[in-house]
This record gives structure tokens, sequence and C-alpha cells, in this order.
């Protein structure tokens, strides 16, 4: 029998080009295998392409074109990292939008290793507890957050990690907090 811990959550995945690839395919796929339903949502159309480490990697269909898509069809947000990709994301006013809709809503937000760069643009990083890419030390402390060396934090309604090496507590922590939000999920269904 499947895992219904997120059943009827659907999850917005926010890219672009350059997304590390691991930092998708992995939590997407504990996400799926909970139950969630997973729309990679992007400001392009038709495919995106991940960065695999040292090259690029795969591409991924996107399911729903972020200019039209609704952030109000989503109960949570998953934001990979990558280098380029957060740097493209922060720098598309629509996407910081998005980001800043998520938090102000209250609705769960997951970022790893890169990622929270777009959250610091949000302007939405200020007070908060947040692990990241050793790199975005300075950057997140400059926003106002308290930069944070461990595999994962959560604060509030946001979960964060490193690096890959981190995924498996990343997971973890994100489908345990994701849960709470589909938990009201179902009673308002």
């Amino acid at each position: 029998m499947a895992d219904e811990t997120l059943k009827r959550l659907k999850v917005a995945i926010l890219v672009t080009d350059g997304f590390e690839q691991i930092e998708l395919v992995e939590p997407r796929k504990a996400l799926d295998n909970a139950g969630a339903e997973t729309h990679i949502v992007s400001p392009k159309s038709d495919t995106v392409r991940s960065w695999d480490f040292t090259d690029w990697g795969s591409e991924f269909p996107v399911d729903n074109v972020l200019d039209q898509a609704n952030m109000q069809d989503f109960d949570a947000l998953l934001l990979p990292g990558g280098v380029m990709n957060p740097d493209k994301l922060r720098m598309q006013p629509k996407c910081v939008e998005w980001v800043k809709g998520f938090f102000d809503a209250g609705k769960p937000v997951a970022v790893i290793c890169h990622g929270p760069w777009t959250i610091i643009e949000a302007g939405v990083a200020r007070g908060r507890r947040i692990a990241s890419w050793p790199s975005l030390k300075t950057d997140l402390k400059n926003a106002g957050a308290e930069w944070v060396d461990q595999e994962t934090v959560v604060d509030g309604n946001l979960v964060s990690s490193r690096s890959p090496d981190d995924i498996p507590a990343f997971n973890r922590e994100m489908i345990a907090l994701f849960s709470q939000q589909s938990g009201q999920a179902r009673r308002v269904a």
C-alpha cells in the first residue's frame, strides 16, 4: 500500500535551467512516495535542464509555466539549489513574488543548497535560522538571518539544508513539515 502521509498535497517545485539534479530528483521522489502531487513550475516552457554535479544533466518537462500558474493552487513549495538556478530565479520578479507569496500565506517551504538566494531576494530571510551551502553564510547574515551549519534546520514553515549530502535528513524533515499542511488540506477537503 502506498504511503498517504501527504495525500492531496500539491507541491510546486520552482526551477529554471541549472538546478542541481539530485536536489530535485530525490526530494521529488520522497514527496511522490509520500502521496504528494508534485509539479515543476518554471518561468520557462516545455523543459528545464539540470546540472549534474560537474556538467549538464537531464531535461525535465515543465508542468506549469510560471506566468500561467496560480500560487493558490499549491500547498507547499520546494526550492532546489545549484548555483545557476537560484541566481536566475532571484533576477526574475515573478519568481521572487511567487516565493514571497508562499511565505506570506504561511505555506511550508523547503530549500536546499544555494536555494536561499531566492528567499533572500523575496525579503523573507530576516529573523530566520537557515542552513545552506557555506558560501551563502554572509549573504544570509546580511539579509538578517542566522546561518546554521547543520544538515537540516526547521524554522516555522521553512525547512533548509546545506547540500546533496543532507538529502536523507532534508527529505525526512520536509515530509514532516509538509504533513502538517497536508492534514489541514484534508480537513478542508
